[in-house]
C-alpha cells in the first residue's frame, strides 16, 4: 500500500468539502461491507491507496500547490472505488473508475 502518513493521527491534510458518491460506488461499496466514512477518512489523512508512482507524486504536490487529490482503493477482488478531492476543496466525490 502506498501513503504519505499524516504525523498528526485523526488530523486531516485537507479539508474534503461536501462529499457525494455515485450509485455505482455506493453499491460496490455495500456489497463489500466497506464504510465510505473510512475511505475518507484514509483519503484525508493521506493513505491514497493503490496508486502509482506519478500519482503519489501529483498528490504530494496538490498538497501544497491546491490541485485536486486523488485516491484508489481495491474493492473485493476485482473492483475498485476512486475519492477525487477538487482543486478548491469543495466536494470530494467517490466513484467507480467508470464513472470518471
Amino acid at each position: 500500500m502506498n501513503t504519505q502518513k499524516n504525523p498528526s493521527a485523526g488530523k486531516p491534510l485537507f479539508p474534503i468539502g461536501q462529499t457525494v458518491a455515485t450509485p455505482g460506488a455506493i453499491a460496490l461499496l455495500g456489497q463489500h461491507g466497506i464504510s465510505a466514512f473510512a475511505l475518507l477518512h484514509r483519503h484525508a489523512n493521506g493513505d491514497w491507496g493503490d496508486l502509482p508512482p506519478d500519482d503519489l507524486s501529483a498528490n504530494s504536490a496538490a498538497l501544497k500547490n491546491g490541485n485536486r487529490l486523488l485516491s484508489a482503493y481495491r474493492v473485493g477482488a476485482t473492483g475498485k472505488v476512486w475519492l477525487i478531492t477538487e482543486h478548491d476543496r469543495s466536494v470530494t466525490t467517490i466513484l467507480l473508475p467508470s464513472d470518471y
